[in-house]
C-alpha cells in the first residue's frame, strides 16, 4: 500500500518505543523524510513550525532507530517502532505524553516503569533499599525468585485468585531485580519468547 499524504504533502507518525510498547510522540513526515527515515534506518520528520526537515536527535544525541515502519489501514498515518537513544521529548521526558492524565499508569507502562527504577536504584543507590541489596546479591535474588515462585504455586493451589495475583506481582518484582542484576532486561527474554513462536 503507498502513503496517502495530505494536502500539504505530510503524513502524520506516531513514534512508539519497539521494546516497551510506550507512545513517545506524534510527528510529521514529508515523503523525503519517510524516504531518509528507510534510507539512514533514523527516523526524519518534517517540522511545521519550522518549516524544514528534521533529524530527530541531530542535536541532542537521543536518535530514535527505526526497528519497523508501520502503515495503517486507509494509508494515511505511519507507526514507527523505534529504539530510542534518550527522551524522546524536547522537555527531558521520556515521552511527549508525560502532561494530562498520567495516573494511574496503563497496565502495559507497569513493567516499562519497574525497569526504570530498577535502573535509577543502581545508580543512585538509596541506603537501606531492598532493592540494591538484592541488586548486590545474586544468590539472594535467587533465593527470593524460588521462594516466590513456590508462593505462586501454592496460592493456586490452595488460595484466592487475589492471593495468586499479589504472589504474581512478588515473583514479577524478584525475577525482574534478578535479571537486571545480571544486566538483562525483560526485552531479552521476550527475544528468546518470540524465538520460540516461529
Amino acid at each position: 500500500m503507498e502513503i496517502r499524504y495530505d494536502d500539504q504533502g505530510l503524513v502524520p507518525v506516531v513514534i512508539q518505543d519497539w521494546e516497551t510498547g510506550d507512545v513517545l510522540t506524534l510527528a510529521y513526515a514529508n515523503e523525503q523524510a519517510v524516504r531518509l527515515t528507510r534510507e539512514t534506518g533514523e527516523v526524519h520528520l518534517w517540522s511545521r513550525s519550522r518549516g524544514e526537515l528534521w533529524h530527530k536527535g541531530a542535536t541532542s544525541g537521543n536518535v530514535q532507530r527505526v526497528r519497523a515502519l508501520r502503515l495503517d489501514c486507509d494509508g494515511d498515518a505511519l507507526l514507527a517502532l523505534v529504539e530510542p537513544a534518550g527522551p524522546a521529548c524536547h522537555t527531558g521526558e521520556r515521552t511527549c505524553f508525560h502532561g494530562g492524565e498520567v495516573e494511574p499508569a496503563a497496565p502495559f507502562e507497569v513493567l516499562s516503569g519497574l525497569e526504570r527504577t530498577l535502573e535509577l536504584r543502581a545508580i543512585e543507590r538509596p541506603q537501606g533499599s531492598y532493592t540494591v541489596e538484592l541488586l548486590d546479591d545474586p544468590a539472594l535474588a535467587g533465593e527470593k525468585v524460588r521462594e516466590e515462585a513456590e508462593e505462586v504455586t501454592r496460592a493456586a493451589r490452595e488460595e484466592t485468585d487475589d492471593r495468586v495475583d499479589e504472589e504474581s506481582a512478588d515473583l514479577l518484582y524478584h525475577l525482574i531485580v534478578l535479571m537486571h542484576g545480571r544486566g538483562r532486561r525483560l526485552g531479552d527474554a521476550t527475544r528468546v519468547l518470540l524465538g520460540r513462536r516461529r
